[in-house]
């Protein structure tokens, strides 16, 4: 196994050269490095040896910039390999464009965290399509470029040719109408695969004996439908929901935000206890209500 796929965040300081030294980056302040052993992050640390001394001296200057951004070195190499023959200049350069996009460096760990992919993308070809997408196409401020951005990282590494437009171009056709609320709120459907997961949902739902039209008044409602995993959501929910509590189309179509609650720590218990109370409330008020509100809903129905 290549040793650069066994690099992470949590080798003590002592094991390195001393003739080792962290690159600068352009306008980044240091964050705590992972480098030390008393100041880990959390949210880097690691159960395996980072054996830098074993590695060329390029490389270890390159992992050690990613950790000055809060980046798992060892996660970031083993889901985008690209980074181990990637310049520094080329990384500083993407660091650099980011940053004239308003994005602010403390976001740069969860960002290049969750898509290192980002970290050997083109800015000509990858990402100033991407924000051209978002000022042209969903009519994103400027200002507000770090808040989509925070909000669905998977932007940055999504083709706007071969998944964003097309995306959109569906979204749009279903009554997705307010491109604006796309991009501020539900930005996870444009990074969605049309054909892979976004019609096989809508597809489920009608199979359930909905229309079409039903189906897609159902996701224009609750757009996170189009979020939910059929074989772990949908279907356990629903075969609940038809068996122990009776439910009907009609519900569904009033409620469908009934698919967003857990149905162990929420479905079942509430539909539980009032069963056994012998009370029977509107579906979305036995859902949406707090504990208190639910308590003394059975407290007035017992």
């Amino acid at each position: 196994m290549p040793v650069l796929n066994t690099l992470c965040a949590s080798s003590p300081a002592s094991s390195l050269p001393s003739s080792m030294t962290a690159p600068r980056l352009s306008n980044l302040p240091a964050k705590p490095s992972t480098l030390n052993p008393t100041s880990t992050p959390k949210a880097i640390q690691t159960d395996f040896p980072l054996p830098l001394p074993e590695l060329p001296t390029h490389v270890k200057e390159k992992i050690l910039s990613l950790e000055v951004m809060g980046i798992d070195s060892g996660r970031a190499l083993s889901l985008n390999p690209a980074i181990r023959t990637a310049s520094l200049d080329s990384i500083n350069s993407i660091i650099s464009y980011l940053q004239s996009k308003g994005i602010h460096h403390k976001d740069l760990g969860r960002i290049l965290g969750m898509c290192p992919k980002i970290l050997t993308s083109s800015v000509r070809s990858d990402l100033g399509p991407v924000f051209k997408f978002l000022s042209q196409d969903l009519q994103v401020l400027e200002s507000d470029y770090r808040r989509v951005i925070n909000k669905c990282p998977r932007l940055l590494v999504s083709s706007v040719r071969d998944q964003l437009k097309p995306a959109l171009i569906y979204l749009q056709r279903l009554g997705f109408k307010d491109a604006h609320a796309l991009a501020y709120q539900d930005p996870i459907l444009l990074v969605s695969s049309v054909e892979e997961t976004l019609i096989p949902k809508l597809q489920y739902l009608i199979g359930l004996g909905l229309s079409r039209e039903e189906a897609v008044g159902m996701v224009l409602r609750c757009p996170g439908l189009f979020t939910f995993s059929i074989e772990k959501n949908f279907k356990p929910k629903h075969e609940y929901f038809v068996k122990e509590m009776a439910g009907t189309l009609e519900e569904l179509k009033e409620f469908p935000q009934f698919f967003a609650f857990s149905l162990e720590k929420r479905i079942k218990p509430r539909h539980q206890e009032m069963m056994e109370r012998g009370t029977k409330v509107p579906l979305s008020v036995m859902l949406k209500s707090t504990d208190e509100e639910f308590k003394e809903l059975i407290r007035k129905g017992s």
